[in-house]
């Protein structure tokens, strides 16, 4: 073990912080799970004496021996020196009986998510600790005013909810329940920064901020699967190159696992009294069921060889030996980008008021489908294909085209090879209302928008805990303001007329500034 100091000129600001006296000086942590020992490892390098405490002994003792080890590797690497490491594992003890958390100012809750568990412990707490002590629950899914109410004094209560792993997700949302002290809340969130965490404040509402904002991203990816319009690894492959997410959904959902993503889906959806907005999939449940969890048994949405993901190359690029000519229709979303990005393709462009008997016909709708839009505008749906055109095509990775149950097979290959002309990626999909990104996206900012209109946290909060939590390219309310509030309204109400489901219908914040051109991020007074 290398036990060389190293010498640093300035302090980072989280290092700052952590020379403070911390708000909580002693702090208990009931749980040595994967989140406890987090917690614990967090609040010991801010300078609290930290007790951690488990009904299984050795599990805290393995958990105590686990974070030392993280600290050793931090020194071996440089990152830390022996008077930290020595420091940080002075202050982390393990409790041998949940007395030995009876002076602790604060304890932090981290077991199973069960409510009449958490009930049972947090009334046993209540009588042991000081009246000024503060207890916090680290759930994720139950309501903090549930396991509140059985408590005396249920204003030293709240929700303190960390992300995995703890010392690397710099979040954590702090709940309010009812009868929850304003001082609390504010305490907990300073406690938070003094453990190098960004704090966002959310009422008590089922997922509370991240949970109920990740809620758009997998299941609109499910519903457009069941739709048949294509595979996992392709919509992965649009919503990294198109929006650049680092992770497809399905990606993501391999790795959280569908033990831990299915439940949570359901667990919000019932919460809210079967919203359509967060109806979960069929698909999650029967893959749940076979055993097809992800990544950590092998095989999920893609199969794991030694722990690498196998994906199947993407179809190769048709060889079409004379190119149609291309007419546009006038109604196509950002019409003018798309002409020039056919000239920049050398396209051989129609420019009459309707397309030749041979013309390769595109269309480019927000929200409505492919079909629709050649019924509408009285297109010959056979030579009729559509193009995604709500992104700016210099910024993004891939173009998506999509046909309609008509379109020939001739027609699809020549747009293709036209489109992947300049060496682009492109995806073919089936016919959908609002493609794969226009969707996805006008879900995840619908739903954050209504996120906001119920008051459940500000939008700054909502942009934080989002980008931070989730790992987000962008806010969700900052994405909607990239691509306009109005396409994002246009998409939504498109799509509700498409699919005839309420899953769609906008939410009052998002209608009211997307009809008035106002920014996304705009608060009212």
């Amino acid at each position: 073990m290398h036990t060389r100091k190293t010498h640093k000129t300035t302090k980072t600001p989280q290092e700052i912080t952590q020379t403070m006296t911390p708000i909580f000086t002693t702090v208990g942590i009931v749980g040595a799970g994967a989140m406890g020992r987090g917690i614990a490892q967090i609040a010991a390098q801010s300078g609290s004496a930290v007790r951690l405490f488990d009904m299984q002994t050795e599990a805290s003792k393995a958990a105590q021996a686990s974070i030392f080890s993280q600290w050793d590797k931090l020194l071996e690497k440089g990152r830390l020196d022996i008077d930290q490491v020595n420091a940080y594992k002075s202050r982390l003890t393990c409790a041998g009986s949940i007395t030995e958390l009876a002076d602790c100012q604060l304890i932090v809750e981290a077991i199973v998510e069960r409510l009449d568990v958490k009930v049972s412990l947090f009334s046993d707490l209540e009588n042991l600790v000081s009246t000024s002590t503060v207890l916090a629950t680290n759930t994720s899914s139950l309501s903090v005013t549930a396991i509140a109410a059985k408590l005396k004094r249920p204003a030293q209560f709240a929700g303190f909810h960390f992300f995995n792993p703890v010392p690397l997700m710099k979040v954590v949302e702090v709940i309010a329940g009812l009868k929850t002290s304003a001082s609390v809340c504010a305490d907990l969130a300073l406690f938070a920064k003094q453990m190098g965490h960004t704090a966002v404040h959310a009422q008590d509402t089922p997922g509370f901020i991240v949970n109920h904002a990740g809620r758009g991203y997998g299941t609109e990816a499910l519903r457009i699967v069941s739709e048949g319009v294509t595979d996992f690894a392709t919509i992965d492959r649009i919503l990294k190159d198109q929006i650049g997410f680092r992770l497809g959904p399905f990606e993501l959902m391999d790795l959280t696992a569908l033990d831990v993503s299915h439940p949570v889906m359901e667990s919000v959806y019932h919460q809210y009294f079967e919203e359509p907005r967060y109806r979960p999939s069929v698909i999650t449940a029967q893959r749940l069921a076979g055993g097809l969890l992800g990544k950590k048994v092998g095989e999920g949405f893609y199969r794991y060889d030694n722990g690498v993901q196998q994906v199947s190359p993407e179809p190769p690029v048709p060889q079409v030996d004379e190119m149609p000519p291309v007419w546009v229709s006038p109604r196509a979303a950002r019409r003018s980008e798309l002409l020039q990005l056919l000239k920049n393709l050398g396209a051989d462009i129609e420019t009459c008021a309707s397309p030749s008997p041979l013309a390769l016909t595109l269309v480019a709708p927000l929200g409505f489908d492919i079909t629709t839009v050649a019924v509408v505008e009285r297109l010959d749906p056979a030579r009729t294909i559509g193009i995604d055109m709500m992104m700016d095509d210099a910024s993004t990775k891939r173009r998506v085209l999509a046909t309609n149950p008509a379109t020939r097979p001739d027609i699809r290959n020549a747009a293709h090879a036209l489109f992947a002309r300049d060496g682009k990626a492109v995806s073919v999909i089936r016919d959908s209302g609002g493609f794969v990104s226009q969707r996805v996206v006008a879900t995840i900012v619908n739903i954050a928008a209504d996120i906001c209109q119920q008051g459940i946290c500000t939008p700054a909060d909502l942009e934080t805990a989002v980008t931070l939590g989730l790992g987000y390219p962008k806010g969700p309310l900052a994405m909607g303001n990239l691509y306009g509030p109005t396409n994002i309204l246009e998409v939504l109400f498109n799509m509700q007329t498409v699919y005839g489901d309420p899953r769609y219908r906008p939410s009052p914040w998002l209608r009211r500034r997307g009809a008035i051109g106002l920014s996304l991020l705009h608060e009212e007074e």
